[in-house]
C-alpha cells in the first residue's frame, strides 16, 4: 500500500492567509481534556471529508504532567506534522515547559490563552506569535457543568472553518450513551467557545472533499488489522508502551473470530507462548517495544533455528533501557538486525505510514507462514499512538498459507534439504509426523547433531530460503526519478514524501527511496533503485546514525552521500529535508 503525500493545494474557497492544510495544538496538563478534544476534532475533519494527522506528546507519568494533539488536517492525504502550527490553544500552562520544544511556533501562529493562567511561558513569548485572550475559567461559571477543553475546542473549529453542526454530530456519538444532560453541557461549551471567537477572521476555510468515505485509525490499530487479516488468531503480549494499544484492539477482535489474546507474565513467556502456538500451527504474534525486545533475542534464536513462523512487532521507543517511553526514535534497528546470536537469518519489515501499518503486518505475517522464520515488524510510537484520517485501504490479499506435511509413512524429515529451502512442516497430531523442534543445531530428521556436516547444510538451508524468495515489488517504495535521492524509512517517509514533493514544486526532481524491507538485504533492487543518482541524502531519527551504518554495511551507495539524524523526541519535519535537498543544486 503505497500512500502518498502531495504538494498541497490551494483551498477552494479563498481566505486570505489559508492553505491547504491547517495545524493545531491543544496542550494542557494531563487530565484537562486535550488529548480528547484533539480526538474529536480529527472525527469532524474525517465526517468533512478532510484528511488529517494527529500526534500527540505527553510525559511518561501514569497521570497527570503535560499533554498536547497535535493536528495536521488537510484537503489531501498528510502523514507528517508540518513545519510550524498555526493555532495552539493553551487550556492551561502547567508543565508546557515539558514540550515546549516540540511546539513549533512563529510570528504566523495564533495562541490562544486564559489571562487567569498567568503570562505565556518565555518560549511563547520569545516565538513572536500573537497572543489573544480566550476567558475558559470566567466562560465555565456560565455553564453548569461545562468543560474547558470543549471551549478550547470550539474556538478552534470556529478559527479554521470547520462547521459547527459537523462537531455536534462527532459529539453526540461519542457522548450521547452518557445521557441529554452531559451532551448539552458539552454542546453549550463549545458554543461558547465558538461565540468567543465569531469576531476573529478564521485562519482558513478548507474546502470538503466529495464525500468519499474516510477511516479515522492509528497505527496500531492499524497493525492490529493487518495481523487479524492475515489470519493471525494467537496473540501473546506482556504491555508495554507505545506497543499496548496494539494489544487491547487485538484482543476483542481476536475473540469475534475465534482467536485468542494471552496477557503473559512477562516477555520471555509471551514469546515462548507466540513459539509455541505457532507450532502447533496456528499464525501467532506478539507485540512490544525495544525493552521487550531486548530480553526476546534468546527465543527468537529458537524460532529461527527450529524454523518456527512469527511476528514480532515492536513499537519503538526513545532508549535505552527505559529511555523514554512515550517518545518515538528509530534505534532498535540495530538490534533487529543484528542482535542474534549465531548466523540467524530473519525477517525484518518496517511500515512507512500510519496507513502502511496494516499492509506491512499482514505482509510479515504472510512472508512468516511461507517461509518458516520470524519477522520483526518496526513501527514506532509517532506511527504507533498518532490517529490519522486515510481514505479506506484497497484490499489485502489472501494471505499465503505455510507448507504443511502430509500424513507419513516412513522417517519423516522435518528439516529436509528442499530446492527452495522450505521444508514442509508436520502440525502435532499429523500420523508419522512427530519431530523434535528445539535450539539445537539438527539433522534434516530433527534429531540433535554436533556434526559439521549437518551444521553446515542447515545454515545453508535456512540462508537459502530467503536469498531465493522473490521480495519486490514491496521491499521499497520508490517515487520519482532525478538525479537525487532520498533514502529512508519508517515514520520520517512522511516528512521526507512532502520534502521531496515541495522540491519538485521548485523543480528539483527527486527519488525517494523508502525502505519497507530491511533484512534481507536487497543489493540487486537497491542497486536498481539507485541506478543514475548522483548523490543521496540519507534521513533517519537516530543519535548514532544506525540506518546510515545498516546502508553502508549491505549496499553500494553513490559517491555523494550527505545524512540528515536527530534522535527524538523532535520530530524531523518536512522543511529541513528541503533544506538539505536545495543544499544538493
Amino acid at each position: 500500500m503505497d500512500v502518498e503525500v502531495l504538494d498541497l493545494p490551494a483551498p477552494a474557497v479563498a481566505v486570505p492567509g489559508a492553505t491547504g492544510s491547517v495545524s493545531v495544538a491543544l496542550v494542557g496538563s494531563g487530565g484537562a481534556g486535550s488529548m480528547r478534544a484533539g480526538e474529536i476534532l480529527l472525527e469532524a475533519a474525517a465526517e468533512a471529508g478532510l484528511f488529517g494527522l494527529m500526534t500527540r506528546a505527553m510525559g511518561p507519568q501514569i497521570r497527570g504532567g503535560e499533554a498536547a494533539a497535535l493536528l495536521r488536517i488537510a484537503t489531501t492525504p498528510v502523514s507528517s506534522p508540518d513545519d510550524h502550527l498555526d493555532l495552539l490553544v493553551a487550556l492551561d500552562w502547567s508543565n508546557f515547559v515539558s514540550f515546549a520544544a516540540e511546539i513549533p511556533l512563529g510570528p504566523d501562529s495564533l495562541v490562544l490563552a486564559d489571562p487567569a493562567e498567568g503570562d505565556a511561558p518565555g518560549a511563547v513569548r520569545a516565538s513572536g506569535a500573537r497572543l489573544l485572550a480566550l476567558p475558559l475559567k470566567q466562560l465555565l461559571r456560565t455553564v453548569p457543568g461545562g468543560h474547558g477543553n470543549m471551549i478550547g475546542l470550539g474556538a478552534a473549529a470556529t478559527l479554521i472553518g470547520l462547521d459547527a453542526a459537523v462537531i455536534l454530530r462527532v459529539l453526540r456519538h461519542q457522548l450521547g450513551r452518557k445521557g441529554e444532560a452531559v451532551l448539552a453541557a458539552n454542546a453549550a461549551s463549545l458554543s461558547l467557545g465558538a461565540e468567543a471567537m465569531a469576531a476573529e477572521p478564521p485562519l482558513c476555510r478548507l474546502a470538503t472533499s466529495d464525500g468519499a468515505a474516510r477511516w479515522t485509525i492509528s497505527g496500531n490499530q492499524a497493525t492490529g488489522l493487518g495481523a487479524l487479516q492475515a489470519g493471525v488468531r494467537f496473540v501473546a503480549a506482556y504491555p508495554i508502551t507505545p506497543a499496548t494499544e496494539v494489544l487491547e484492539w487485538l484482543a476483542p477482535a481476536l475473540a469475534e473470530t475465534g482467536g485468542v489474546l494471552v496477557q503473559a507474565e512477562d516477555e520471555l513467556a509471551a514469546i515462548n507462548m507466540t513459539i509455541g502456538a505457532s507450532f502447533a500451527g496456528t499464525p501467532s504474534l506478539t507485540a512490544t517495544s525495544g525493552p521487550g525486545l531486548a530480553l526476546m533475542v534468546e527465543a527468537l534464536g529458537l524460532a529461527v533455528a527450529s524454523e518456527m513462523p512469527l511476528v514480532v512487532v515492536d513499537v519503538m521507543r526513545g532508549g535505552p533501557s527505559t529511555g523514554i517511553p512515550t517518545k518515538s526514535e528509530q534505534t532498535d534497528l540495530n538490534i533487529a538486525v543484528y542482535g542474534l546470536h549465531g548466523d540467524a537469518p530473519h525477517l525484518v519489515l518496517a511500515p512507512n505510514s500510519i496507513a502502511d501499518c496494516l499492509f506491512t503486518t499482514h505482509w510479515a505475517v504472510t512472508l512468516a507462514e511461507q517461509l518458516q522464520t520470524p519477522a520483526l515488524v518496526l513501527s514506532d510510537q509517532a506511527l504507533g499512538q498518532s490517529r490519522a484520517v486515510i481514505a479506506p485501504p484497497a484490499p489485502l490479499p489472501q494471505a499465503a498459507a505455510r507448507l504443511t506435511a502430509a500424513p507419513q509413512e516412513g522417517g519423516y524429515l522435518r528439516y529436509a534439504l528442499t530446492e527452495s529451502g522450505v521444508s514442509p512442516m508436520a502440525i502435532p497430531g499429523t500420523p508419522g509426523g512427530a519431530y523434535v523442534a528445539d535450539g539445537l543445531e539438527h539433522s534434516e530428521r530433527g534429531t540433535p547433531s554436533a556434526q559439521a556436516a549437518a551444521h553446515h547444510a542447515q545454515l545453508d538451508k535456512r540462508a537459502h530460503k530467503l536469498a531465493l524468495h522473490d521480495f519486490a515489488p514491496h521491499w521499497a517504495d520508490i517515487e520519482g526519478e532525478g538525479e537525487i535521492g532520498l533514502l529512508t524509512w519508517g515514520s520520517v517517509t512522511g516528512a521526507a514524501r512532502e520534502a521531496a514533493a515541495r522540491a519538485r514544486a521548485r523543480g528539483i526532481r527527486v527519488r525517494l527511496i523508502s525502505l519497507r524491507l530491511l533484512l534481507p538485504a536487497q543489493p540487486s533492487h537497491m542497486a536498481a533503485a539507485l541506478a543514475g543518482l548522483r548523490g543521496v541524502l540519507v534521513v533517519e531519527q537516530s543519535h548514532g546514525r544506525q540506518f546510515h551504518k545498516y546502508l553502508r554495511s549491505h549496499y553500494d551507495l553513490p559517491p555523494a552521500v550527505s545524512v540528515l539524524s536527530r534522535p527524538g523526541p523532535l520530530p524531523i519535519r518536512p522543511a529541513e529535508i528541503l533544506d538539505q535537498l536545495l543544499a544538493w543544486e
